[in-house]
């Protein structure tokens, strides 16, 4: 019998919006840089962020960032299992009062704190992608000097950089190391 999954595209959106989190978080932004990361990752307007808002989301980004970096699936696994145990409610549907069709959350309710929310919404993301994919959900730029966390939910060979331009630019590096 087939294992009833989450919607894999939903999970996919939900991780990648993780990463941009955790890697603009990592940065200390002011709460209107974080309103618009979240706007474009589709919160509708407005979002209103306070900086206490900012620090819950920062200390969330920061106990998401090792499940980036798990070095193998099962130390994902366990990572999302305890993130999971700790962060997440019984599942329900919602719509956010008719905002948007039906769909599913682990978070205490819509009006919960924003970290709470993160760590539930991004773990169960994360874990649907470990789940469909068997592997680690994502990584940590292979990029000499980038730290930036990326979502691995594609197919194919496995994402080793953040961005074209990370790898591009250890390419090139390659290349001239092997040419000097």
């Amino acid at each position: 019998m087939p294992v009833p999954q989450a919607d894999s595209a939903a999970a996919r959106r939900a991780a990648e919006r993780a990463a941009d989190l955790v890697n603009l978080l990592a940065e200390d932004p002011e709460p209107g840089q974080v309103a618009e990361l979240l706007h474009a990752h589709g919160e509708v307007p407005p979002v209103s962020l306070e900086p206490a808002d900012v620090a819950e989301l920062r200390e969330a980004a920061a106990r998401l960032a090792p499940v980036f970096a798990a070095a193998d699936v099962d130390m994902a696994a366990n990572l999302l299992n305890d993130l999971l145990a700790t962060h997440a409610h019984p599942p329900r549907l919602t719509t956010h009062g008719g905002s948007w069709p039906w769909h599913l959350h682990v978070d205490r309710d819509d009006d919960g704190p924003w970290g709470e929310w993160l760590l539930a919404s991004s773990s169960l993301a994360l874990a649907t992608l470990v789940a469909d994919r068997q592997l680690p959900p994502g990584g940590v730029c292979a990029a000499r000097g980038c730290e930036r966390v990326f979502a691995a939910a594609g197919s194919g060979s496995p994402r080793r950089f953040c961005s074209t331009r990370c790898a591009t630019r250890a390419r090139v590096a390659a290349h001239r190391t092997r040419g000097a």
